[in-house]
């Protein structure tokens, strides 16, 4: 093995069941190099780290490490080998402080009688002196999922890793907090470091790996330097077929109608947000943008009334709405897709039918409030054909699908009660190329079929792809509405940094 890998997998398999997860998959990794795993959600990516972290024993296959054969049988011997693995999902403690978490599993802190908290706060603002200026004083459970994000990210800076896993680590921040990790991620790979970079986004691949390997179905697709491939080329390896058209044609002008489903006019909360007013219209996707922290996210869960105490009045289907809490929301037929899918959108270890009739289970009671299963499998299965729903049995738990389809099974809960309008906050979020596209076509169809349709996304081309009219949100206020040719990057970004709308670009 060439002296310059420090890393190979050869002929690894890996089996659920019936459900085989590798087939026998290849990988090479190369000391200094960041190398991206593309692949949809079930391609094999995650499964792979998790063998490669100790997590899951492989089947068969073989596993080198800087030139010997190794048998990583645990998380504890991935990290004395000098593996780091940052996953997608935050685990971390919330009731402990960020600093807390960040030593929690090191041993070079002192594990005298009395913690030395005061010791360990300074060595987390040293890590954090490149990364972000979070207290390291504060409880987790106080930080938002970005800055959740840039502990995981931390936890990992801390280890003396010769690898380091990043599994979609910019899902949850902002573009700033990215290019601060983009930086991070090559001074690491300079200095030796090598860098496995999971993501779905081709745009940092692109911009920041050296090499991408694609995985589907299981199974070792190709591996090629960046620098001589295209972004469309990566996307049909991972699928399997040429993606044409990532967003469903928009609306036409022929199918405007100027008749409103939702009407919002001076929304305050006195704290995060005040004073906004804005129209969503029959038929269209209205997409909603703004920096993190601008207050987005906070507005559309005060309008559902999920959080805080809010004034303003709201107008749905021309009728005033007399909102006290969520229950009232729903009840009206209007629902909120929350952006922490695994946290607020599904029950991870439930049945698919079990997610699926959450939100009202009258529907599927007997007149004696007992769920009849029968009812509960039939909206499950109707609903999941609708969206085309990949699963095995409605009684499987969610957590055995993939991330598109455990999204298909948010979007079902949501549809479950017959709404007049759903707010989906990051649809997409840690969703593959394929699925994202499907997801994109559900919305359109659901917009013309006479449901409104609000998007907030983080990720600019998907507002601009899918939206006809995009609401820009400036702390806390609406900055600026564009349509049409007009909604651009550069002119979402106008907004949301607080120039002149006048300045804005056609």
């Amino acid at each position: 093995m060439p002296d310059n890998v420090i890393l190979r997998i050869s002929n690894v398999s890996k089996s659920f069941g019936a459900i085989r997860a590798l087939r026998g998959v290849d990988f090479e990794l190369r000391r200094g190099e960041i190398h991206a795993l593309a692949g949809e959600n079930g391609a094999g990516k995650s499964t792979l780290m998790n063998v490669i972290d100790g997590i899951l024993k492989p089947n068969s296959g073989e596993i080198i490490w800087d030139g010997k054969p190794v048998r990583i049988s645990s998380p504890t011997k991935a990290q004395k080998l000098g593996i780091g693995f940052v996953h997608q999902e935050i685990a971390l403690c919330p009731d402990v402080s960020v600093a807390e978490n960040i030593f929690m599993s090191t041993t070079n802190i002192s594990r005298s009688f009395l913690m030395d908290y005061k010791g360990i706060e300074a060595k987390a603002r040293d890590v954090f002196r490149q990364l972000s200026d979070i207290d390291p004083s504060v409880l987790v459970r106080d930080l938002s999922i970005s800055n959740q994000q840039l502990v995981e990210i931390a936890k990992a800076l801390t280890l003396d890793c010769k690898v380091l896993i990043l599994d979609e680590p910019t899902a949850a921040l902002t573009e700033k907090e990215a290019q601060v990790l983009f930086g991070i991620m090559r001074r690491l790979a300079d200095s030796g470091i090598a860098i496995i970079y999971i993501s779905h986004r081709m745009v940092e691949i692109f911009d920041n790996c050296d090499r991408v390997t694609v995985f589907r179905d299981g199974q070792y697709i190709t591996t090629r330097d960046v620098a001589e491939i295209e972004p469309a080329d990566v996307v049909n390896a991972m699928v399997g077929r040429v993606i044409e058209n990532l967003y469903p044609e928009k609306q036409a002008l022929a199918e405007r109608s100027q008749e409103i489903i939702l009407d919002v006019q001076g929304l305050t909360d006195n704290k995060r947000f005040s004073d906004v007013s804005f129209q969503l219209k029959k038929g269209e996707i209205l997409g909603i943008a703004g920096l993190i922290g601008s207050g987005r996210s906070e507005i559309v869960k005060g309008i559902c009334r999920l959080d805080g105490d809010v004034s303003g009045d709201v107008y749905l289907n021309g009728e005033p709405l007399d909102l006290k809490h969520y229950q009232d929301s729903i009840a009206a037929g209007m629902v909120y897709l929350s952006e922490d899918r695994k946290g607020d959108g599904i029950f991870l270890d439930m049945p698919i039918s079990n997610n699926v009739s959450a939100l009202k289970l009258d529907q599927v009671a007997s007149p004696l409030g007992l769920i009849n299963r029968e009812l509960e499998d039939g909206q499950a299965e109707r609903l999941g054909n609708k969206l085309n729903l990949k699963c095995g049995q409605l009684s499987d738990p969610v957590s055995s699908l993939s991330g598109g389809n455990q999204q298909k099974v948010a979007i079902a809960k949501m549809l479950s009660v017959n709404p007049n309008l759903i707010f989906l906050d990051e649809p997409t979020r840690g969703v593959d190329v394929g699925a994202k596209a499907e997801i994109h076509r559900i919305l359109r169809d659901l917009a013309r079929s006479g449901v409104g349709i609000v998007v907030i996304s983080s990720e600019l081309p998907e507002l601009i792809g899918v939206s006809d009219r995009v609401l820009v949100v400036r702390e806390g206020r609406i900055g600026g509405v564009v349509e049409g040719d007009m909604i651009t990057e550069e002119n979402i970004m106008h907004l949301a940094s607080g120039l002149d709308a006048q300045e804005l670009t056609g």
